[in-house]
């Protein structure tokens, strides 16, 4: 047999063994709805979200294969690691200035590094799995053109990519085995140019850079977050108004400028999210930025329109020295009775600098799904996240996340 004609045999089997289709469908779905409203976590060095690309791939993977949760938690650690440092050693900064989507373009690596973990796979199988993880990167940043979907898509594909490059390499299908580091077409030339390639492996396995990640307490772009938490401050410190103020200055990094600073018009909720200005006023405004302040009726608010245009941004030099690897942000805000007030946070609340507790984190659970979920199915799934290196199985806690599925859908 032809090695072309073999090649083809291994994509069929693969893409006919079991229900691969049926979980390939899922893992798009479950990655795009954890994306779906920019409360995931992200880290700030590679400027990616590693959780739901990683999760969406290694929970329905582990659901089948009944493993337990110190092997779903080490196929997890893997995924991060994998993903977080394929966006460091590309040179982060630079393949987004670029207009790449981080996320959309190593997800992949972590998709699929997760699930050769479970799998169980040998270093040769993994090294084509990562190489065709790689081969199916892709994600620009033109959804912010109009405020479109594909944002939340990029999560939900990188996922199912990875799991796909997996199961494919896993039936004898190969990707390039120098998916990183090839000179003609690698992913660090390909996407960041010279990068920094000696990130891969720098400190692996005595240093973790999932440690890096942030939890988010706002529903908005994690570039936004130290804006906000210094608006917030000031804002309870001077019992500021919105008709107080004359003018917000928002100090940050050139990157966060191309990503998040326009004009504000109220296109779409997404639009709203990006844009740091609406985040900082409707920060004053409300003092707060979860799903209520970014719903279609309050991101059109005639005065919050007029309070946003009132914020303008200002490159920092200090910020740009310190940036992707740290948040930070400083804001100034000028008020009609001559006041200047001055905010600065070195990092956002949840992030490394600012960390959230395991009862924040629950408490934020609690508020997201208060709508769909009652108290003890909430509690259920709480106990089972901080028991999960107990759990002897993937398929128990699954099921209460289907339990808990079924009474949202119902609601």
């Amino acid at each position: 047999m032809s090695h072309p004609t073999r090649a083809l045999a291994a994509l069929v089997r693969a893409l006919d063994y079991e229900d691969l289709p049926e979980r390939l469908r899922g893992t798009l779905c479950l990655g795009t709805m954890m994306h779906a409203f920019e409360m995931d976590d992200y880290h700030s060095g590679a400027k990616l979200h590693p959780g739901a690309v990683v999760f969406a791939a290694a929970i329905p993977l582990a659901e089948k294969l009944g493993a337990g949760g110190r092997a779903f938690a080490a196929a997890v650690a893997a995924g991060y690691e994998a993903m977080i440092r394929a966006g460091l050693a590309a040179g982060a900064v630079e393949v987004r200035r670029r207009g790449f989507h981080l996320t959309g373009l190593c997800g992949p690596f972590g998709a699929a590094a997760a699930a050769c973990r479970l799998l169980g796979m040998d270093p040769e199988r993994t090294a084509n799995a990562l190489g065709l993880a790689g081969t199916q990167a892709g994600g620009t940043w033109a959804f912010q053109c109009d405020g479109s979907e594909t944002k939340r898509f990029h999560a939900g594909r990188a996922a199912q990519s990875g799991l796909l490059a997996a199961a494919l390499a896993q039936r004898g299908y190969t990707g390039p085995t120098e998916i990183f580091e090839y000179e003609d077409g690698g992913f660090i030339t390909a996407y960041g140019g010279k990068g920094e390639p000696g990130r891969l492996t720098a400190g692996l396995g005595r240093r973790w850079e999932c440690e890096g990640v942030s939890f988010k307490a706002y529903c908005c772009c994690g570039s936004t977050h130290s804006t906000i938490d210094a608006v917030l401050s000031l804002r309870e410190k001077h019992g500021l108004r919105p008709g107080d103020v004359e003018e917000i200055e928002i100090f940050n990094h050139s990157v966060v400028r191309q990503q998040c600073s326009w004009r504000y018009e109220p296109v779409s909720p997404l639009k709203a999210q990006m844009c740091i200005e609406y985040c900082a006023a409707v920060a004053l405004a409300d003092g707060a930025a979860g799903p209520e302040q970014f719903s279609a009726g309050r991101i059109a608010d005639p005065a919050l329109v007029a309070l946003a245009r009132r914020a303008r941004f200002t490159v920092d030099p200090g910020i740009e020295r310190v940036y992707p690897a740290a948040f930070p942000a400083k804001v100034v805000i000028r008020t009609r009775d001559g006041r200047e007030l001055r905010g600065e946070v070195p990092g956002p609340k949840g992030s490394p600098q600012n960390p959230m507790t395991f009862g924040e984190v629950s408490s934020k659970f609690r508020r997201l799904t208060a709508p769909l979920l009652d108290p003890e199915a909430q509690e259920s799934l709480i106990r089972a996240a901080e028991g999960l290196d107990e759990a002897g199985s993937l398929r128990e806690v699954a099921g209460r996340l289907g339990e808990a599925g079924a009474l949202a859908a119902r609601a």
